[in-house]
Parts: C-alpha cells; structure tokens; sequence
C-alpha cells in the first residue's frame, strides 16, 4: 500500500451514463437476465481493471456476486453503476470501486475471518464471503440489519453472520480477527476494533469529521497498536453509537 497516490472519488449521477444500466427487473424463475451478468463484467473491466484492481480473487468475487439484489428494486437498473446508491434509512451501497479497493487491500485469505462494521445492504460482506472461512458483520440499523441477513441467506451466504449491533464495540465474543473493515466513518479509529485484530491482522477504515471528506485509512496491527497511512479521499456516511 506503500505509496499509493491520494485519490478524491467524484461521484456523478448523469443521466447519459444511466442509460447504459437500464434493465429490467430480474426473472421470478430466479435466472438472472443476460443484461445483469454483461452490465458486471463491464463494471468489472471498465471500473476496477481499469483503474488497477488486479487481484484475481477479488475480481472474480466482484464478477460473482449479483449487485442488483442488495438495491432496493427501483434502484436496480443503476446497480452497475459507478456511483453508490441509496438503500435507505439514509444509508448507501458504496461505489464498486471502492468496495474493491477496500477488499483487495486487505489481502485476503480462504482462512482468514474477518470483521466487518456497517453491514447496510450486505453486499461488502458477500463480496468478503466469496473470499474468506467467516465473515462477521455488524449492522447498527435493525431493518437493514435484518434484510440484509434474509439477502446473505437467500443467496446462500451461509458463512456470514449478522448481528444487530453498535459497530463501536465490534463483535468481542468472535475475536480476534485477520481483518477488520468498515463501511462508515467514525471521527478516530475505534480503540475496540484494534484490540479485536490479531497481531499483523490488517484494517481499512474511512477516518473524519462528519459531513467531510474522509481518510481512507490501511494500517497493520504491529506490537499492539495499529500503524496507518492514508490511501486516498472518500465520503462515507457516519459511523453512529446505539441512541443517537
């Protein structure tokens, strides 16, 4: 990660790119229409290839796992889009980009178990299922939290766990971890997280005030402590505490 140039991520909505992800609704048979699976590969060569994701697990995980079906249906013709969406309760599933960056700088294991804070629509965690043992995810929103536990489950993500919860605190009771990232932005790294990673376990945070721009954050845990670098700029919803 060493090295890595800092990045803002602008985000558009044009109506010109839109059109190109106009599709219908998927099949009640469950096959999934022809213009899903070449709306992903196109993601997958013109977003992440492109711009240099390379890791063939991770675009292989991303050319897996069905985006549509973590968007709310009148946002699923935009789901391949190079954009995050709205999911709801104020809440968004990040631009694919991002969620590839994310995952491949964790450099992943078949063994490794990993933390996951701010489930949303599920779709990170199943993208993190396609490449690990075990993912932990969790979700303070309860209704996101629970649909995205009957999504991961309809589609037979069965090694990713949910639990309603306050991402601050992390999931004590599955600890440690080989990995730790998180899909919302807290002000400073949350200290429960560190101490839930296991020794040269790796983590990838966005990091900044509220209503900013953020840090992405990469870091390593070495003698107790995690050592971070900033990998470029992102905006993130907030990372909330049970009550507020």
């Amino acid at each position: 990660m060493t090295g890595m140039t800092n990045t803002i991520i602008t985000i558009v909505y044009s109506l010109a790119f839109s059109i190109g992800f106009l599709f219908s609704t998927p099949a009640a048979s469950g096959r999934e229409p022809e213009d899903f699976a070449q709306a992903r590969e196109r993601m997958v060569k013109e977003q992440l290839e492109a711009r240099g994701i390379s890791d063939p697990a991770v675009l292989a995980a991303m050319r897996r796992v069905p985006r549509h079906l973590f968007v709310p249906p009148s946002q699923g013709s935009l789901a391949y889009g190079d954009f995050p969406l709205p999911i709801g309760e104020g809440q968004t599933i990040s631009q694919p980009y991002v969620v590839a960056f994310m995952t491949e700088a964790l450099a992943l294991k078949s063994d490794h178990r990993v933390l996951e804070i701010g489930t949303g629509s599920g779709y990170q965690a199943a993208v993190l299922g396609e490449l690990v043992k075990d993912v932990y995810t969790v979700e303070i929103i309860k209704k996101l939290g629970e649909q995205a536990r009957k999504t991961l489950i309809r589609l037979g993500y069965g090694n990713v766990h949910v639990k309603i919860g306050d991402g601050y605190a992390g999931w004590p009771k599955a600890a440690p971890f080989d990995a730790v990232i998180v899909t919302c932005a807290p002000e400073a790294v949350p200290p429960a997280l560190v101490d839930q990673l296991r020794e040269g376990g790796k983590m990838i945070i966005p990091v900044g005030a509220r209503g900013g721009v953020q840090r992405l954050e990469w870091g390593v845990k070495k003698n107790g402590r995690l050592k971070t670098e900033n990998t470029m700029y992102v905006r993130f919803v907030p990372m909330v505490r049970k009550g507020e």
